[in-house]
């Protein structure tokens, strides 16, 4: 990973309550601290944290997934979400990954915005796959990145 002070690499559980707290500002529907100290305990997944904001993935073989990415909103729009999954796709590779894929709701434009400018398209979708807090559905795309012809550097 491309060295930066406040970037930490987290493999276990002792991270789970301050990433439960940073997805609860982040998300209508947040993950609570057993969800992660539960995903932190598994083989191949790792999280990328910082002060305002972290990405949680799961490398496997040669796939990595981006299970979450979330930033407070005070920090958003300052290039953490960027920086955060720069530095999680580089992780990934020296996993073995050879791709890295996610799923993000199709109404999520700025995340949406922030994956195009990092190379990762479109691969499929899946209908009404996310619940929003008014009990309406919206669909998740599926987007990919593969490298190392697209390797995402800073």
């Amino acid at each position: 990973m491309t060295e930066s002070a406040d970037l930490i690499v987290s493999r276990g559980p002792e991270d789970a309550p301050l990433l439960a707290a940073v997805h609860l500002e982040a998300f209508h529907a947040p993950w609570d601290t057993a969800a992660f100290d539960s995903l932190l305990g598994q083989a191949g997944v790792f999280a990328i944290r910082a002060p305002d904001g972290f990405i949680l993935c799961r490398v496997v073989l040669d796939e990595a997934e981006i299970l979450t990415l979330a930033v407070r909103p005070s920090a958003r729009r300052a290039g953490l979400g960027a920086r955060l999954t720069q530095a999680a796709a580089e992780f990934a590779a020296r996993a073995g990954a050879e791709r890295l894929f996610l799923e993000v709701a199709e109404d999520n434009e700025a995340a949406r915005a922030l994956y195009a400018r990092l190379g990762f398209i479109q691969t499929g979708r899946r209908r009404n796959y996310y619940e929003k807090s008014d009990a309406s559905r919206v669909d998740a795309l599926l987007l990919e990145l593969a490298w190392p012809e697209r390797l995402p550097s800073r």
